[in-house]
């Protein structure tokens, strides 16, 4: 029995989540299907299609090179970009091809693009208010804005850590909106009363099958058994999310989620590193304490967020076990400036962990990626690229500056087959793709030239796609 598919639904099934992993086959035979329908009429009776072009070539030169895995610079080098991937990069002379771009370095740093292992791209610019009452369409709108910022920052990867992403992510990857290639996770599952259940002691209890606002926009999904935590995690992967994310612990931002308390059993979380497994991809957790990070590696988690309240014994465990530490610089209260004051209570407790737990992260050589996890403020947005000078007070400036790039880019092929940018990211090397920057300046001598990227990122290409320039 042969079964046949319409030109449309050929395409449909071509485009449905907007990832790379979807079958070539699928989306080739879709575009020869609908060409073939739209020729019916032609003077010919055969389609008229164009033949494609050749890739776009950009050739850099003058540029002194970091890599992204060694904290120093090359000597002065020359880079040809073809398509959306580096070519080749040489120290002699590089000619390009009639049409390439020629920019001139004038003897600058080209870099990677940077890469932030825990972001929320839907939730930075609304207030907890407004993510809750605003429609999910605005809300989307407002992360496409920030989304822009982001990738104008220097950030050409992000990897969302909780949130409906998936139309963001696909938006970006189609050209309709300009921002970083993104690492959904879709809605963070969490148990009733644990960190991100955002709902009113007034919608208690709950019925049956009844979804809260959060639940129903697709920032967090409630299970409170195996059978719902593995649900949960399906539905994810369904949506195309690259990883899954749990929420092992209490949390700050979350009104009814105290600190010390651990959430989901160990069949729970085992449920989650199963569905996740069979999908070729891991499960990362929201864990502070060291009871929530112990479950949660017992388990098999790979991927353990925050930790700020670690101990000897579970930094041990986690390095024992070859678990990722993705945590983040919290040196001072100012993020939380809108929070009430049980919310800055517990901010408090972790900003005061930070320097012990990073202190234990390199003492057990723990494999640790750098994230900011900033909400609820467009104005601490654009602190982004200041959280990576605010980790040279534990790391020298070469090892911030390659935990933010090649590092982290190493956490992202974690995903395995469901990676929706199977390639090289953080790095500057021959095949890898054409994620870079052009700063003026060393960054390596002086790392505060992140913290301002309006003046001093002078170029910005992400997928061979160049962004800013203002070189020439």
């Amino acid at each position: 029995m042969i079964v046949t598919h319409s030109p449309f639904r050929l395409l449909s099934l071509a485009l449905h989540r907007g990832r790379r992993s979807v079958s070539a086959k699928v989306a080739t035979s879709a575009a020869l299907a609908l060409a073939a329908l739209l020729s019916v009429g032609s003077p010919s009776g055969v389609a008229q299609v164009a033949p494609a072009a050749e890739p776009g070539t950009v050739l850099i030169r003058n540029v002194r090179v970091f890599d992204g895995r060694r904290a120093a610079l090359s000597g002065i080098s020359n880079v040809l970009v073809r398509g959306n991937l580096i070519e080749r990069i040489s120290t002699g002379a590089l000619a390009g091809t009639t049409g390439t771009q020629v920019i001139d370095g004038g003897g600058r740093t080209l870099m990677p693009g940077l890469i932030d292992a825990h972001w929320h791209a839907m939730f930075v610019r609304p207030t907890p208010v407004q993510l809750l009452t605003n429609d999910v369409g605005y809300t989307t709108i407002q992360a496409g804005v920030e989304a822009t910022a982001t990738l104008m920052r220097g950030f050409t990867t992000v990897r969302d850590m909780g949130g409906p992403a998936f139309s963001l992510k696909r938006s970006i990857d189609e050209g309709l909106v300009d921002g970083p290639r993104i690492y959904p996770s879709g809605a963070m599952i969490t148990i009733t009363s644990g960190h991100g259940d955002f709902r009113q002691l007034s919608e208690l209890p709950r019925r049956p099958g009844q979804l809260s606002h959060i639940e129903e926009l697709g920032g967090a999904a409630i299970a409170d058994s195996p059978d719902e935590v593995r649900m949960r995690a399906r539905e994810q992967l369904m949506h195309g999310a690259s990883q899954v994310k749990l929420t092992a612990g209490g949390g700050v931002a979350s009104p009814f989620s105290p600190l010390d308390v651990s959430t989901f059993t160990e069949g729970e979380l085992q449920a989650a590193v199963d569905a996740a497994g069979n999908w070729g991809t891991y499960v990362a957790v929201h864990a502070y304490t060291p009871a929530a990070i112990q479950r949660a590696v017992k388990v098999g988690v790979k991927c353990i967020e925050h930790a700020h309240l670690m101990d000897e014994a579970s930094a041990k465990m986690m390095a024992d076990n070859g678990v990722w530490l993705s945590t983040q610089p919290f040196v001072d209260m100012a993020i939380g400036a809108t929070m009430g004051p049980n919310e800055q209570a517990k901010l408090k407790e972790v900003v005061d962990g930070t320097d012990r737990m990073y202190r234990l992260a390199r003492k057990y050589r723990i494999k640790t990626a750098f994230g900011t996890d900033i909400l609820f403020s467009s104005l601490l947005a654009t602190r982004q690229g200041n959280s990576i000078v605010d980790m040279t007070k534990w790391y020298t400036a070469g090892e911030a500056l390659v935990m933010a790039t090649s590092t982290n880019g190493e956490l992202l092929r974690l995903s395995g087959p469901r990676n929706p940018y199977p390639g090289l990211l953080g790095v500057v090397e021959q095949g890898a793709y054409a994620d870079l920057l052009v700063v003026d300046g060393n960054p390596l001598d002086n790392i505060r030239l992140v913290a301002d990227p309006e003046r001093n990122f002078v170029m910005i290409m992400k997928d061979g796609k160049i962004y800013k320039n203002r070189l020439n």
